[in-house]
Order: structure tokens, then C-alpha cells, then sequence
């Protein structure tokens, strides 16, 4: 769906943990949508007129680059499995989605997948390991439309569409920040809509079959799902709101506990606003999870259950990986925040 902006460091209140953003050079000046972290030294960003970005060494230096030939696509999503590997993900109409892959560092990149079906708009991928993934695009003739990819992007294979549940009139997926759709264990995959219903899609067999739920996210126009995280087979977090009204806090935030057959609207403090994109800090027995919004950051230690503010600065899209939790967040104008350890909590008063 046709979507739509850093602070040094703030401390939470009481009983939350702390977290440092500390703002980093991209070296560019445009809207950043997407950001893959590997692990502590290594992460990829890209976004507007065919721009990648890439650090090995924790983002103390990033370097960018433009794709050949894709000066005015627009790369929503970026999938990294190293400092050499990754993916790019460009939505728009007819040809202009497309998929790229470089395994020399950004050196070179060869285009997989070029979208050649009427009507066809994709919004996100995401994958299983480096060799396996899906993509997924706005309905044709009345269902999505999905790819799958075996063989590390070699081929690109549509999945049968008549295996998903209609589309309502007016549905349609959302592209803010490659997040849209999301992976967990060895099969499992849920994607994410808007518009008349904010319904998420689930198939436990890589997208053989599926099933559809309506959750509590806001509906309506620019309204649903933007982004969901899994941090097992049956436990996650979606969350989203209406771009068009990002200060609302109304219907941006809901649990799952049994692989998105049921959503629920958490009873604590939800984020502040709309949000475009979730990801959850490694490693904590409870999930730690980060959303990020035009309006700000936000930060939930109870899986999704309660959320305090984590800055006011606008980002678009957050990955977290690594040791210490590394993570980072794009924006705005090359925008570029690493969060450095979000576990640690801040001392009590006396």
C-alpha cells in the first residue's frame, strides 16, 4: 500500500530500562526506510533513489552507495546475512518492484526479481535463512500476491494465489518499513493489512495454505498492520495505528499468544503514536521490543504488555541484533540512531 519523520541519549522513567541513541553519519541526505543489523559491527540501511548504506564496524564510519540502474526506485526493505550479503526490496507500481541481491559487499548487485504482473505493488520481504525467503504485494484480481525463493534468490516462484483467503475491497499492505511481513521457526510466516480491516495472514507451511484474523490495530484509510515481529511459532506483537494521524495512540499495538489466531489490545501503557516498525531486543527471557514512529521511539520490557518513551525523535524502521544488543533506526534526511543496550536499567531514586 502507497505509505508515507537523533536524540543523543535520554534516560527512562523509574523501573524502565535505559537506552542510548547516539546519533551516526550515513554520509547521505535521503529518506532512510529500511535497516538490517547483524550483529554488533555489521548492519545495512537503505531507502530513496536507489540508496544502500552499509557498516562493519559498530557505524563508527557508514558507506553508501547507489544501485545501478535504480537511481529512482525507492528500497523500503533491506534482509542482510553479513558484511557481504544482502537483500533490497524496491516497491512501486508495475516494474519499478524489484529485488536485488550483492554478496560482495554492495560492490555489485544483480537484479532477481523484477515485477512484470499488472497491478502488482510489493511492500516487504522477509526470510527464513539466506537462502530461503518471501516478498508480498497489494491484492491482484482480489488476493495477494506472494513469491518464495529456495535457492537464495535465483529464482523467485509465485505461490498460488487461489491458497489465500479474498482480499476486502480496499485492502492492501503497507511499505513503511520492509516490516510488514514476518518469519518464525522453520515454516511459519504472517503478513500484515489495512484499510477496511486490519487483519493479519498466517500459513504454517510457508505459504501453502493460510488463514486470515482480524485484529484491534486501527482501521480505515491509511490505517492497520505495519509492522509484526515473532519471537516464536506462537507468540508476537503487531503494531501500526493511521499514518495520517500519527500523534493518535488508538489501535497501534496487539499480542498474539497463539500464532496470530487471536490478537489482543495490551491493558498497560500502549506507544505514543502510530508506529512503522517493531523489532525485539535478543536474548531477554521476557521479550524486550522497540517500536519507532514519526512521533518517537518507544520501548516495552513485558513483550508488548506496557511501553514507556524511548525519545521523541522520528524514525522509520529499527533492527537489533548482536551482542549488547546493538541495534540501529533509520529516518529522515540519511537519519541514522544506534541504540546501545537497551537491558540495562537505570538506578532508583533515593
Amino acid at each position: 500500500m502507497r505509505t508515507w519523520g537523533v536524540l543523543l541519549w535520554m534516560l527512562l522513567p523509574l523501573g524502565s530500562a535505559w537506552a542510548q541513541w547516539e546519533e551516526q553519519k550515513s554520509g547521505t541526505t535521503v529518506r532512510l526506510r529500511g535497516v538490517s543489523a547483524v550483529d554488533a559491527r555489521v548492519a545495512w540501511a537503505s531507502g530513496d533513489r536507489g540508496t544502500f548504506a552499509r557498516t562493519t564496524n559498530g557505524g563508527r564510519t557508514w558507506q553508501h552507495g547507489t544501485v545501478p540502474g535504480a537511481d529512482a526506485l525507492d528500497f523500503r526493505d533491506v534482509d542482510a546475512f553479513g558484511p557481504r550479503t544482502a537483500y533490497l526490496l524496491a516497491i512501486g507500481e508495475g516494474e519499478r518492484s524489484r529485488i536485488y541481491k550483492t554478496t560482495d559487499g554492495g560492490k555489485t548487485w544483480a537484479l532477481q526479481f523484477q515485477n512484470r504482473t499488472p497491478g502488482a505493488f510489493f511492500d516487504a520481504m522477509a526470510f527464513w535463512d539466506e537462502q530461503h525467503g518471501i516478498a508480498f504485494s497489494d491484492p491482484v484480481n482480489g488476493r495477494f500476491l506472494l513469491l518464495s525463493t529456495s535457492d537464495g534468490g535465483a529464482t523467485w516462484t509465485p505461490l498460488p494465489q487461489d491458497a489465500l483467503p479474498p482480499a476486502l475491497e480496499g485492502e492492501g499492505g503497507f511499505a513503511a518499513s520492509g516490516t510488514s511481513i514476518a518469519v518464525a521457526g522453520k515454516s511459519h510466516v504472517w503478513f500484515g493489512t489495512g484499510g477496511p480491516q486490519a487483519r493479519v495472514f498466517h500459513s504454517a507451511d510457508r505459504g501453502r495454505t493460510w488463514t486470515v484474523t482480524q485484529t484491534p490495530l486501527a482501521s480505515g484509510d491509511g490505517a492497520g498492520v505495519f509492522s509484526l515481529v515473532f519471537w516464536n511459532e506462537r507468540e508476537g506483537a503487531i503494531v501500526g495505528g493511521n499514518y495520517k494521524k500519527p500523534g493518535d495512540a488508538s489501535g497501534t499495538v496487539a499480542l498474539t499468544r497463539d500464532g496470530g489466531s487471536t490478537w489482543e489490545t495490551p491493558k498497560g501503557t500502549g506507544p505514543r503514536g502510530y508506529r512503522s516498525c517493531v523489532a525485539r531486543v535478543p536474548g531477554a527471557k521476557v521479550p524486550t521490543l522497540i517500536a519507532v514512529g514519526p512521533t518517537g521511539a518507544d520501548v516495552s520490557h513485558d513483550g508488548g504488555a506496557s511501553w514507556a518513551p524511548l525519545g521523541d525523535t522520528g524514525f522509520h524502521a529499527v533492527s537489533i541484533a548482536g551482542p549488547r544488543n546493538a541495534g540501529w533506526a533509520v529516518g529522515e534526511e540519511g537519519r541514522i540512531g544506534r541504540l546501545t543496550d537497551v537491558t540495562r536499567r537505570q538506578p532508583r531514586s533515593r
